[in-house]
């Protein structure tokens, strides 16, 4: 064996490693883009039903039972921005942002702020203007 292929062979283990490495965060790469879709899919559509009247997405008002009906939506949308996170940070990516500023919109507001309905209605807008 010529000392080119002796060094092939020795050097195949190691270039193996680095493929699988690239082939593992091109996949990671996909089903973080993929979570991200069906994230912004599932903030619409919860913002579509606010915007048709239902209160609570924003959790304005200490309303249980808006609370409660909303839980669902808001333990979905964080688990989905948890997996995003996990694969931004594996990525060497940035925190998610479209969750965080959902987060931060969330909760008690002044007497004079907007209604729920029309602020889902500005996100709707905002969030769909690229579409």
């Amino acid at each position: 064996m010529g000392r080119i292929a002796a060094l092939a062979v020795r050097a195949a283990p190691f270039y193996r490693r680095r493929m699988a490495k690239a082939d593992r965060l091109e996949r990671l790469y996909t089903r973080r883009a993929d979570l991200e879709v069906d994230y912004r899919e599932a903030l619409i559509a919860a913002l579509k039903v606010c915007a048709a009247g239902k209160w609570g997405l924003f959790d304005h008002n200490a309303d249980r039972a808006a609370r409660a009906a909303v839980a669902p939506t808001i333990a979905e949308l964080t688990e989905l921005a948890e997996e995003i996170d996990t694969a931004r940070e594996q990525l060497f990516m940035e925190p998610f942002e479209l969750h965080q500023e959902f987060l931060r919109q969330r909760g008690p507001v002044d007497s004079q702020a907007v209604g729920e309905p029309k602020q889902a209605r500005a996100w709707l807008d905002r969030l769909t203007a690229n579409d």
